[in-house]
């Protein structure tokens, strides 16, 4: 067989994997989609809960050095 023959043939063999190997990650994207968008609600729902932060109150020179 050909040189040139068997480069074209390993070339489309090498971009056939190539793109089978993107179709098997969309498709295990897709499939993951829900467990994703699951998650995401319960880390979402989960952060809502907590009350938030109070801003530390403003002290002086003076109380700083008092307590330390």
């Amino acid at each position: 067989m050909p040189v040139i023959l068997e480069a074209i043939i390993i070339s489309a063999a090498m971009l056939l994997i190539f793109a089978l190997a993107f179709v098997a990650i969309y498709l295990l994207a897709i499939t993951m989609l829900p467990i994703e968008n699951g998650l995401s609600k319960m880390i979402w729902d989960a952060t809502k809960q907590k009350k938030p932060v109070q801003p530390p109150t403003k002290g002086s020179f003076r109380d700083f050095s008092s307590k330390h």
